[in-house]
């Protein structure tokens, strides 16, 4: 089959590789109908999150088709169309039951302390080979795939595999409440579905910080009021526009380095420059040309969001940050009496009832997606991902049928 593989930092390949087999009898083997490329697939490209096993399939979104099923699988057929969340669970531990099925006890094969167990990731989290394949083995398949009713699309059901569940996430740690000031720091397809569950909630005001054209016309298109982090400092315009009070609500759906703009080469490019300035000193972040610089200050991001908050204010953060990063503005957040909260998304938690929500026509999350691109064009793709060209917001990548 095809597959989009890791061979090293700034190294992806479209290669021929064996079809996946079933290894346990609670395994399945998907068809896959369509994947997407994520903003963490780029960590890896560039050694932000190092460790990826060279040979690695990548890719963590995914929905397909059931082709293969083990005999203990009980609650699937053969040719159902499925959703996979993007975090592997067991679904019997302590964890799972309690809704907490992104620290898995059982999923991760490196031990129950080894943290979350996603595809396509570092050793550290399996590994497991990823989604932008042909085919993929779903491990604990009764429990980590969703069959997706009638009525909803593949593109649909792909947004549910991982960045609508992670938006909402975020939107469920900020607690949002009817009528609450929330503020969103970068506008990427996480960030977008950010905004949606904010509405959902009944949020009374959203502000979209970002600095990408798109991605603000697209907060702005939700309700959201767009604030452009280049053209005015955000912290200022956000608590100007609140009566000097600050937002009840912050989520940081960037991570380390998402928040600058990237003109430059792409990461399948240039991830070299990175992955040095990261050896010799581990916060290195991008500077406003996109060049690599040492630094040890907490990510732009976060702290913006300590400070646009209000006193008591709440900060969620589900932007992806490395393990070997130490730095946070916690003596800010402990002055204002700020509730800090954050963390790999509990996937499975979230499917079923955003997938009804998609079902009845309350949102289409499809509206996120805004490229299609066949999977010989991966790595391609990567690179107009990387460089935010416009239009590439969000890419779906469909194998050959």
């Amino acid at each position: 089959m095809k597959a989009v593989v890791f061979h090293g930092i700034g190294d992806i390949r479209l290669d021929t590789v064996p079809d996946p087999e079933l290894l346990e009898d609670t395994d399945a083997i998907v068809r896959l109908t369509a994947s997407a490329i994520c903003g963490t697939d780029l960590h890896f490209v560039r050694g932000t999150m190092e460790a990826v096993k060279p040979g690695t399939i990548l890719g963590h979104e995914g929905v397909g088709v059931v082709e293969r099923l083990g005999p203990a699988v009980r609650n699937l057929n053969l040719g159902d169309r499925v959703v996979i969340p993007s975090t592997i669970a067991c679904g019997y531990c302590a964890y799972c039951r309690a809704g907490y099925y992104a620290q898995c006890d059982n999923a991760n094969p490196n031990g129950r302390d080894a943290g979350t167990a996603f595809y396509g990731g570092p050793q550290a989290t399996g590994p497991f080979d990823g989604l932008q394949a042909e085919l993929a083995r779903i491990p604990f398949a009764n429990v980590n795939l969703v069959k997706i009713p009638d009525g909803v699309s593949d593109e649909q059901a792909l947004m549910l595999s991982d960045i609508f569940p992670t938006g909402y996430f975020g939107a469920d740690l900020a607690g949002i409440k009817p009528g609450h000031t929330v503020a969103v720091f970068g506008c990427g397809p996480v960030g977008q579905f950010a905004i949606a569950s904010a509405r959902l909630m009944g949020a009374g005001r959203i502000f979209a910080v970002d600095a990408v054209p798109d991605r603000l016309a697209m907060a702005r298109a939700q309700g959201a009021e767009a604030v452009d982090f280049n053209a005015e400092d955000p912290v200022a315009c956000i608590r100007g526009l609140t009566g000097g009070i600050g937002t009840d609500c912050a989520i940081d759906a960037v991570g380390v380095d998402a928040v600058h703009a990237h003109d430059g080469p792409a990461a399948v490019d240039s991830a070299a420059m990175e992955h040095e300035a990261r050896q010799t000193a581990p916060n290195a972040r991008p500077d406003q040309e996109g060049n690599w610089v040492p630094g040890d200050a907490p990510s732009q991001a976060l702290q913006w969001a300590v400070q646009a908050l209000a006193k008591a204010g709440t900060l969620a953060i589900i932007g992806v940050y490395p393990p070997n990063d130490r730095t946070f503005p916690i003596g800010e957040a402990m002055n204002k009496n700020l509730t800090v909260r954050m963390g790999n998304c509990n996937h499975r938690k979230y499917v079923p009832p955003l997938m009804e929500l998609v079902r009845t026509g309350a949102i289409d999350p499809a509206a996120i997606l805004t490229r299609q691109e066949p999977l010989t064009g991966a790595v391609d793709a990567y690179k107009a991902f990387d460089r935010r060209q416009p239009g590439w917001i969000k890419v779906e990548l469909a194998p050959a049928r």
